[in-house]
């Protein structure tokens, strides 16, 4: 599987190079540039990108900028933000265009490297991994939208681990629930947001994070 990786921090970069190739990850370039970042993504297309928010020059938005540019030029161009940051405006951009392939963890809240590679390659199979404390993020700005206020406790429990892109079952165990107790929450939910049902854990998360990008 072929990755791009842009970080400009060396040690964090050769480190996550040394990762990525122990797990067969073919790195075909790292770069530590918004612009060189881009430029990586457009000349190799490649099968999965992971890629920091803040690079220079500026070190602003520069990685993310990079990654939603190369989406548009090459649509469902699989990207996956590691980053000390959530930043909102350009987070929803990115997860909110309805192309699957994306996620977004937070480095400080990566503590298990096989859930990070199994994070990679469901976002370059087309899923989706969400930090759970960016999808909290996401839910506040939107916490005084009228639909979003009409969800109980539980059901914004529930949203949130449906956004991480967790199945049923996983948000059942998680919750000690039964799996019909989650149907019944996902279906006032969708009701309430006026969001279509859907069966697919992909295209589920997809459309509640379009909602959120609405709000």
């Amino acid at each position: 599987m072929r990755v791009v990786l842009g970080e400009d921090l060396v040690l964090l970069r050769d480190g996550l190079i040394r990762l990525l190739r122990a797990y067969d990850f073919d790195v075909v370039e790292a770069v530590d540039s918004g612009p060189a970042l881009l430029d990586a993504l457009l000349d190799h297309r490649p099968d999965v990108a992971v890629v920091d928010v803040r690079l220079p020059p500026t070190f602003t938005d520069e990685g993310l900028r990079a990654a939603i540019e190369a989406r548009k030029r090459v649509p469902g161009l699989p990207v996956l933000v590691l980053s000390q940051y959530v930043e909102q405006l350009y987070a929803r951009e990115l997860l909110s265009d309805r192309g699957g392939a994306v996620g977004y963890l937070l480095k400080d809240r990566v503590s298990d490297v096989r859930q990070f590679v199994d994070a990679i390659r469901r976002v370059a199979s087309g899923g989706t991994a969400m930090d759970p404390e960016v999808i909290t993020q996401l839910l506040a700005r939107g916490a005084r939208d009228r639909p979003l206020t009409t969800l109980t406790p539980r059901e914004r429990e529930v949203l949130s681990l449906m956004a991480e892109g967790r199945s049923n079952g996983a948000i059942a165990t998680r919750l000690f629930v039964t799996e019909k107790a989650v149907g019944k929450h996902i279906a006032n939910i969708f009701g309430k947001l006026g969001l279509p049902m859907s069966e697919d854990d992909n295209r589920r998360v997809l459309a509640v994070l379009a909602y959120l990008d609405r709000v």
